[in-house]
C-alpha cells in the first residue's frame, strides 16, 4: 500500500474540526463533516476516480465508467463525536482509497468502490448509523424526523437543509462490503496483535429510567421521611453493573452512561432522576436476560423505597453476525500473508451492521493505542491502516478466485 500517500491524506484531514483543547469535532451534517467529504472527494478526483452522492449525501467513489457496476465495497464514515479522535471512521474511508489506488497501480481487474457514509455517530441527533441505515432500508424517514438535537432540529431537517431528499433512494447492488476500523477497545493493544477479524457486531438495548422521588429541604427533612431519587438511582446503577457482570461470560455489557438529577442543588434532597442505560452484546438471549435483570432491580427498588420508576425503551436492536464468506477470506488473506490475527466480536456499532442486511459484510480491526477512542488521545498506526487495507485487497482476490 502507498503509505506516503496515506500520510499525506491524513495530514490534510487533521485540521478539519480541530478543537483548541484537543481532538476534533465533526458532527453529522455540520460544516466540518461537509469539509471532510469535500477533501476526500478531492483525493479521489486527484487519483482520477469518479465521485457520486446519493439522496442523503453519502458518497461513492468508483473507477471511471464503473459507477453503476455492482462492486466489492470498502468504506466507513467521516463524522466524529464532540472532541473525538482523528482515526475513528476516517481510516476506513482512506483504506478504501488505498485499495483502489493499488488496484489501479498494479493493473488488477477487480470491481471495487469506496463508500463514505454520513452521520454514523449518534452524538448530535441520538441516532447512530443514520447514513448507512437510511439507504439500507432499516431507518425510515419517520425515525429521521424523530431524531432531534437538543435544539429541537431533526436529522431529517438537517438533510433537507443540505439539499438532500431522504427516502428517495437506496443502496446500489454490491457484491460485498468490508469496513476497516480501529478496535475502540484494548484487546488487540494488550495482546500486541496487529489485526482483528470481526465475527459479529453487538447491538444495544437502551432504556430510559425516570425515578420520581420527592424534592425536599436537605436540612429540614428527617432521614426516615425522605424519598431520595438519587439514592434510588444509586441502587439501580449498581444493579445494572451486577446484571452486566452476570452475563459477562457471553460478552454482554451493561452501563449507566447518563444521570440527570433534578434540581441538582446542594441543599435539596434530589427529586426526579433520569438514568439512561446501555445494554449490549452479541447473543440476543444474553441481552434479554440482562434487560430482564435490570427491570427486576428497578421493581425491587420501587418497592423497597416506595418510589415510582418509569421505564421506557429508547431502542432495541438485534446483534449482527457478519458473513462467513467475507470473514473467512479475510482470515485466509492474513494467514497467507503471515500476519497474526484473532477472530473477535465488536462491542461498538458500525456501518457494517447496517450494510449486512443487504449484502455480505465483514470488518477488519486494527489496534488503537491503549484502546482509547472517542477521545482526543485516540491514536493508531497508519502502518496498521495500510496493513489492514492490504489484507482487505488480498481477501477480495481470494473471493474472486474461480
Amino acid at each position: 500500500m502507498n503509505l506516503p500517500l496515506l500520510k499525506q491524506w491524513f495530514r490534510e484531514l487533521e485540521p478539519v474540526g480541530a478543537d483548541p483543547d484537543g481532538g476534533v469535532t465533526r458532527l453529522a451534517y455540520s460544516a466540518e463533516e461537509d469539509a471532510m467529504f469535500e477533501k476526500v472527494a478531492g483525493f479521489a478526483s486527484g487519483l482520477g476516480f469518479s465521485v457520486t452522492t446519493d439522496c442523503i449525501g453519502n458518497m461513492f467513489i468508483s473507477f471511471p465508467g464503473e459507477t453503476d457496476r455492482p462492486c466489492r465495497v470498502v468504506g466507513s464514515h467521516l463524522d466524529s463525536v464532540p472532541q473525538g479522535g482523528r482515526y475513528d471512521g476516517v481510516v476506513g474511508v482512506l483504506a478504501g482509497l488505498l485499495v483502489m489506488e493499488k488496484i489501479r497501480r498494479l493493473g488488477l481487474s477487480l470491481p471495487v468502490k469506496t463508500a463514505v457514509f454520513r452521520a454514523e455517530e449518534s452524538s448530535l441527533y441520538g441516532l447512530a448509523t443514520a447514513g448507512s441505515g437510511t439507504v439500507a432500508g432499516s431507518i425510515c424517514t419517520d425515525r429521521l424526523k424523530d431524531a432531534k438535537s437538543l435544539s429541537g432540529d431533526s436529522l431529517y431537517d438537517a438533510m433537507i437543509r443540505k439539499g438532500h431528499s431522504p427516502g428517495t433512494c437506496g443502496l446500489d447492488p454490491m457484491i460485498d462490503f468490508t469496513e476497516l476500523h480501529i478496535e475502540q477497545g484494548r484487546v488487540l493493544w494488550e495482546a500486541k496483535e496487529p489485526l482483528g477479524i470481526v465475527t459479529a457486531i453487538a447491538a444495544p438495548t437502551r432504556l430510559k429510567v425516570t425515578i420520581h422521588g420527592r424534592q425536599d429541604h436537605s436540612g429540614a427533612t428527617p432521614m426516615n421521611l425522605r424519598k431520595d431519587g438519587l439514592c434510588a438511582a444509586a441502587e439501580i446503577v449498581l444493579g445494572v453493573e451486577e446484571a452486566g457482570k452476570a452475563e459477562s461470560l457471553h460478552a454482554t455489557v451493561a452501563t449507566v452512561g447518563v444521570a440527570h438529577v433534578h434540581p441538582n442543588a446542594l441543599n435539596v434532597v434530589p427529586g426526579m432522576v433520569e438514568l439512561r442505560i446501555d445494554i449490549r452484546g452479541i447473543i440476543k438471549e444474553s441481552i434479554s436476560r440482562a434487560v430482564a435483570s435490570v427491570r427486576n432491580i428497578i421493581r425491587e427498588t420501587e418497592g423497597r423505597r416506595s418510589i415510582r420508576c418509569d421505564v421506557d425503551i429508547i431502542s432495541a436492536m438485534d446483534p449482527v453476525t457478519l458473513a462467513p464468506c467475507v470473514t473467512d477470506s479475510l482470515a485466509a488473506a492474513a494467514e497467507e500473508s503471515g500476519i497474526p490475527f484473532r477472530r473477535m466480536p465488536s462491542g461498538a456499532g458500525h456501518d457494517a451492521m447496517k450494510i449486512a442486511a443487504v449484502a455480505p459484510a465483514g470488518m477488519v480491526f486494527i489496534p488503537c493505542r491503549e484502546g482509547i477512542s472517542h477521545n482526543p488521545a485516540e491514536e493508531a498506526s497508519l502502518k496498521d491502516v495500510a496493513l489492514g487495507a492490504d489484507i482487505i485487497l488480498e481477501s477480495m482476490r481470494i473471493r474472486s478466485r474461480p
